[in-house]
């Protein structure tokens, strides 16, 4: 089995693994960004095998400079997403901000 078998490409910022909805980032942010190790991943995501896990860090390693543009891409379109969504909250998100704000104001009265 190649590398790439473990793999379906299906845009060039959509990389999941095959049979699975997981993009490489979900692997990736938990091993580089919070120090998970292979195991521990596979444990968070039972859908996916250990094997399935280490070829993604291996496929990290063997293309590091083009995966590091990927999540630098997504990293950057989360938190745009995440500013569009502070912009416009949804109703009920507003509603529980006005809550928390009048509980607060009656707590320091």
């Amino acid at each position: 089995m190649n590398l790439e078998d473990y793999f379906d490409f299906l845009a060039e910022d959509d990389i999941r693994l095959r049979g699975t909805r997981i993009g490489i980032e979900t692997i990736l942010f938990d091993y580089l960004f919070r120090a998970k190790t292979a195991e521990e991943i596979a444990e968070i995501y039972p859908s996916l095998t250990l094997a399935q896990v280490y070829a993604t860090i291996l496929y990290y390693l063997q293309h590091q400079s083009q995966v590091d543009a990927y999540l630098k891409d997504w990293l950057e379109w989360g938190d745009r997403m995440r500013a569009e969504q502070a912009k416009n909250p949804h109703p009920v998100v507003e509603r529980l901000h006005q809550l928390k704000a009048k509980k607060l104001a009656q707590a320091t009265q």
